[in-house]
């Protein structure tokens, strides 16, 4: 069985699957994690970044397995990951971002999801580091964030326990096979899908900032730009969401705009030395829907690709959909969100 593409889908796909006994190969040219997993903060926030019902009960969904998730990988890979469900603070600066605050709470309270609605001030008291023109807060407990990069990792260690195979080979078009294959080649999905597959890339830059202790405790989102507090102290703040196609390079533009809107939710940010900058491709479908399931133009080939800035997240969720669905047939409900006969793939 071969999965083409090593970021943290085409890894969690590879490790699920040879957990349950398949033989795995996975091919990519840069090495696991060296795409636009690389460039992710890792928020695991699916009641902010859900902006359509499909979306947000994928997200929802693989929420809830990543406890499970997190905790076999670990024990396979002989390895912590930086895994920390502490919520996430969204927090609006104007009339405008509280009212919509307002209503995201109204949302949450009719699905029945945990939450506290918060005035300026009860915001700063969580998190001394607002800025004063914090006018409301939005928690959400459930939230929270794991090291991507660690925790792709440890996936790969994991999944070479489990006797995967990975290779830096260049990935060729998918033509007919005897083995299964996993499209899971992110933003370049298109060039080796046997038919081209509608996935583009949007180019996102993230920074990564030093401090001797943290400023905050928990994720922290503005209408602009979010913060990721990480447990040495460093913050990642992103991102910005780019149409350049396959340009990959940082640029002065777009870490001044970063800083500028970190800056504007958290003042010590200003003066944060910088590590360094990351910029990942991140594929992006029409609807913002990844692409997960059977090809129905060629047997044998199975899709789990377009994620967008999701990726992460739905990890877990992709990686048992497409297990069940290539070793026992099995569809689960959440498959039809994603099916990729949508795009008559």
């Amino acid at each position: 069985m071969i999965v083409a593409g090593a970021g943290i889908i085409g890894c969690a796909v590879a490790y699920e699957l040879a957990s349950r006994g398949a033989r795995v190969r996975v091919i990519d040219p840069r090495g696991p994690g060296q795409g636009a997993t690389r460039a992710s903060a890792g928020v695991l926030a699916p009641y902010i970044e859900g902006h359509s019902d499909a979306l947000l009960k994928l997200g929802a969904c693989s929420l809830g397995y990543y406890d499970s998730f997190v905790a076999r990988v670990a024990a396979d890979a002989g390895r912590p990951v930086e895994y920390r469900r502490a919520g996430t603070l969204e927090v609006a600066c104007s009339d405008a971002e509280a009212s919509e605050l307002a209503r995201a709470a109204e949302r949450l309270s009719r699905a029945g999801v945990a939450h506290s609605l918060l005035d300026g001030d009860a915001a700063r008291r969580l998190e001394p580091a607002l800025s004063r023109a914090v006018s409301a807060g939005l928690l959400v407990p459930q939230h929270g964030y794991v090291a991507a990069t660690a925790f792709t990792s440890a996936l790969v260690a994991a999944a070479e326990r489990r006797g995967v195979v990975f290779a830096a080979d260049s990935l060729a078009r998918v033509a007919q096979s005897a083995d299964p294959v996993v499209i899971a080649a992110g933003s370049w999905s298109s060039r080796i899908a046997p038919s081209p597959a509608p996935v583009r890339p949007i180019r996102g830059q993230l920074l990564h900032l030093v401090f001797d202790h943290p400023p905050l405790t928990r994720v922290v989102w503005g209408s602009r730009a979010y913060l990721v507090p990480w447990e040495d102290g460093s913050v990642l703040v992103g991102a910005t969401s780019e149409d350049v196609g396959f340009d990959e390079r940082a640029t002065e533009e777009g870490v001044t705009d970063l800083l500028a809107r970190a800056t504007a939710v958290a003042p010590a940010v200003a003066g944060a030395p910088l590590r360094e900058v990351r910029v990942g491709l991140r594929p992006a479908t029409s609807d913002e829907l990844p692409i997960i399931g059977a090809s129905s133009t060629m047997r044998g080939v199975y899709y789990a690709t377009g994620h967008y800035r999701n990726g992460v997240l739905l990890a877990p969720l992709t990686a048992l959909m497409v297990a069940d669905l290539v070793l026992d047939g099995r569809e689960r409900a959440e498959l039809a969100l994603a099916r990729p006969d949508r795009f008559g793939l």
